[in-house]
């Protein structure tokens, strides 16, 4: 297959062991042939003598010449459609097939060409096909009634993405072929054999795999998006990082006039610094997050929406701007929140809503409904909600498909139904919290109702007195898992930028890159299927202080762990990929260990000390990867910090 890696956007800037733990789910390791059939997604057939006629409820495909059926111009030509999904980059011997079953025996031939235009099974006709290749990719001659003929397409195959042909013949005896509506499950398909790659060569980048393109990415049905919170983009003042607003009033505790200093500072990480900028640094700011987040492999922003006034709402406009303006297949999600808009009426957060939604970078289904979901959703009554879609419809001309984001999704589900496209929660923040997500999966989906399924890295909130243990990266793990396992339809990564919460997944002082590196590895799971790890990479996480170190800055507010939270550990974890068995030196405060670490994806965690962590990785004699984490770890923290730092050997 043709690799078309893609890396992400450069970043800004003697103890007892715990058990070595398989995460599931990693790739398999068989290097016998795999063979993969997709379905078609749509097909249909056309004739020049009835070139107005759609025949799209047709059971049948028909094609043949020019003089078929004993007219001057009779021609039929079959269209078909496929979405390929899931093939390794690093794939060998790669074969894929069109297979059709035929209707009648015939000693004819037909060819399939590429189609090079747009067409949709409904609304093509004679009239309105598509272009198709002037030379044929394959040809068959014969065919039996009942029996599958394979025609050769490999060449037009490069890889998973979104591929339609064209059969044509010359003949005017008609070849007849089942469509995807005849019972039996016989229309079109396409077979994809291939070979998994030896992994002998390793890939270049950060990541541990190959990530498929945007273009594959987007064409899953299942779709992966971030909660954008705009108190916080990029730079608040465009100064440069180590003297802006970040840096004077919100992490250092007698910022912004000692209004933080009960709790150590309003936060304690921030978005990855940058120099000063010319221009419009907002909007430019904005592209920027948007390009990392593309970067990325996310489909797209959900947008808190908190004002329909303010700076926020600013924000919420130039969100919109920029992803049109970087790539409009990159979806915004409108997400009013009910607790910043509890004093909005109805009818003027309609017209908010539809002056948004005029962008072609907000996101609406295929019936062109607009995705609204709301956050809090409970915050008003689905009566509200039901009169607000109506105000949508009558005032502004917008369906809408609701998809609420519920705090408590049992206590509300039933109300929502009979008005709601889908359901979502806001979710919990430990492996506890993320032990049973399936459940959620299950009912709505028995309500007939696609799933958001929340999936988040971790939670303190120094002004709010509480923190989750996220255990390293276990939480992260477990609320993927849970995603995958129960085939959620959406997922909404909780968050990209909340660092007064400490969510966030986007690039920032205390993680770079590293917590979307190893998202891109479960996006892809989720989406296409376990990549193969075809390089190297280590990851460290540990928090810069023991939970229970007393700071020493007077702080009078101190986080204590949410009520039903895993319990709160002291550990530094190192998250392998590997793509064959290896052995592993981690150092931690002086004192160095070694574990086996097996091929795949594992984690294993050491307890946290004082001074630096490392961890190197060799495989027989040679050094297949090494990170030092360059956060300190200290038992006499400033302030109560328990943010979980990150680090990767390819950052």
């Amino acid at each position: 297959m043709v690799n078309r890696y893609r890396a992400l956007l450069a970043a800004v800037a003697a103890s007892v062991t715990l058990g070595t733990v398989a995460v599931a789910p990693s790739q398999a390791s068989a290097v016998a042939p795999v063979s993969v059939t997709f379905a078609a997604a749509e097909d249909v057939f056309v004739s020049q003598a009835e070139p107005a006629k759609s025949f799209a409820t047709a059971t049948w495909l028909s094609v043949c010449g020019s003089g078929c059926g004993g007219v001057a111009a009779g021609q039929r030509m079959a269209l078909t459609r496929f979405k390929v999904t899931g093939i390794p980059e690093d794939a060998e011997d790669v074969k894929v097939t069109l297979d059709v079953v035929s209707a009648r025996t015939t000693d004819t031939t037909i060819s399939a060409r590429e189609v090079t235009g747009s067409w949709t099974e409904a609304a093509t006709t004679w009239n309105t096909r598509p272009a198709a290749g002037d030379s044929a990719v394959a040809s068959h001659t014969g065919f039996t009634a009942g029996a599958t003929a394979k025609l050769d397409v490999s060449s037009a195959i490069e890889g998973d993405g979104t591929y339609a042909f064209a059969l044509t013949g010359t003949s005017d005896t008609t070849t007849v072929l089942m469509s995807s509506r005849e019972t039996g499950d016989r229309g079109p398909k396409l077979t994809v054999t291939y070979t998994p790659g030896s992994g002998e060569e390793q890939t270049d980048g950060p990541l541990p795999f190959t990530l498929a393109s945007t273009a594959a990415l987007r064409a899953s049905g299942k779709k992966v998006f971030a909660h954008y919170f705009t108190p916080y983009p990029i730079s608040l003042d465009n100064a440069a990082p180590e003297n802006d607003y970040y840096a004077r009033n919100y992490l250092k505790p007698e910022g912004e006039s000692g209004k933080h200093a009960a709790y150590g500072g309003l936060l304690r990480d921030r978005p990855a610094g940058r120099a000063p900028i010319t221009g419009d640094y907002a909007l430019a700011d904005l592209k920027t997050e948007v390009k990392q987040a593309i970067a990325a492999g996310i489909d797209g922003f959900t947008v808190d929406i908190l004002s329909v006034t303010s700076a926020n709402w600013t924000r919420v406009q130039n969100l919109v701007k920029a992803a049109e303006a970087v790539d409009p297949g990159f979806k915004i999600v409108l997400m009013p929140d009910t607790n910043g808009l509890a004093s909005v009426d109805s009818a003027t957060l309609a017209a908010a809503i539809a002056e948004l939604a005029a962008s072609k970078s907000v996101y609406r289904l295929a019936d062109n409904r607009l995705v609204v979901a709301p956050f809090k959703a409970e915050g008003h009554t689905a009566a509200w909600w039901a009169d607000w879609m109506k105000t949508m419809e009558t005032a502004h001309g917008i369906k809408v498909a609701l998809v609420p984001c519920f705090i408590d999704f049992g206590k509300n589900r039933d109300a929502f139904a009979s008005i709601s496209y889908g359901f979502s929660n806001w979710g919990s923040r430990s492996p506890a919290g993320n032990a049973n997500l399936t459940a959620n999966i299950t009912t709505a989906h028995g309500m007939g109702k696609i799933w958001m399924q929340p999936v988040s890295v971790q939670d303190e909130r120094p002004n709010q007195g509480i923190f989750d243990e996220a255990g390293n990266t276990e939480n992260l793990r477990a609320s993927w898992k849970g995603a995958i396992d129960g085939g959620a339809d959406w997922v909404q990564l909780t968050t990209w930028n909340d660092y007064s919460e400490n969510t966030q997944f986007a690039p920032s002082r205390n993680a770079g890159w590293t917590y979307l590196d190893i998202n891109a590895y479960y996006l892809t799971c989720h989406k296409l299927g376990c990549p193969k790890i075809t390089n190297d990479v280590a990851y460290l996480t540990h928090r810069v202080q023991p939970v229970a170190a007393t700071p020493s800055f007077e702080q009078t507010k101190l986080m204590n762990l949410r009520s039903g939270s895993t319990a709160a550990r002291d550990t530094v974890e190192v998250l392998s990929m590997l793509t064959a068995a290896s052995k592993v030196s981690v150092t931690i405060g002086g004192t160095t260990q070694t574990y086996d670490a097996p091929a795949g994806v594992s984690a294993k965690t050491f307890p946290l000390k004082a001074g630096t962590a490392a961890a190197t990785v060799t495989r027989g004699s040679a050094t297949v990867a090494t990170v030092t984490s360059p956060y300190t770890i200290t038992a006499t923290p400033y302030v109560q910090d328990l943010h979980y730092r990150a680090a990767s050997s390819e950052r």
